[in-house]
């Protein structure tokens, strides 16, 4: 046996430059993702205090049903029932979403009452 030469520990490796390019990662990956798309939904508020003319026109919005002053109707027949309550296309329209109505139903309806034609619609709370 060679008392000479000593055996050395072994050097256990080092995790630091690890985490460090894990951590570059994790920063690199979340400002480059898009999480998602922002959409607009231009609807003003009824918070102006403007005056509603000629016939009632409300439409709740529920989480399975539509209602036209408080007749429960399909869309198409929402819309149909509209058309003949208004007297022009700028006549407001008055929306209001139930609590347990989701925005995206909300949007819906609106969409299609805006392919309908009518285009003064207000969402209220």
């Amino acid at each position: 046996m060679d008392l000479g030469i000593m055996q050395r520990p072994r050097r256990k490796p080092s995790l630091t430059p690890m985490i460090d390019v894990v951590f570059l990662l994790l920063v690199f990956f979340m400002l480059a993702s898009r999480f998602g798309l922002d959409q607009v939904v231009e609807m003003p508020m009824a918070s102006g205090g403007g005056e509603l003319g000629g016939a009632s026109k409300l439409v709740d919005i529920l989480p399975d049903a539509i209602r036209l002053n408080g007749v429960s109707m399909t869309l198409e027949q929402v819309v149909s029932g509209l058309a003949d309550l208004v007297q022009s296309p700028q006549d407001v329209i008055v929306l209001r979403a139930q609590q347990a109505a989701n925005i995206q139903r909300v949007v819906f309806v609106s969409d299609a009452l805006i392919a309908a034609g009518f285009q003064a619609l207000v969402l209220v709370e």
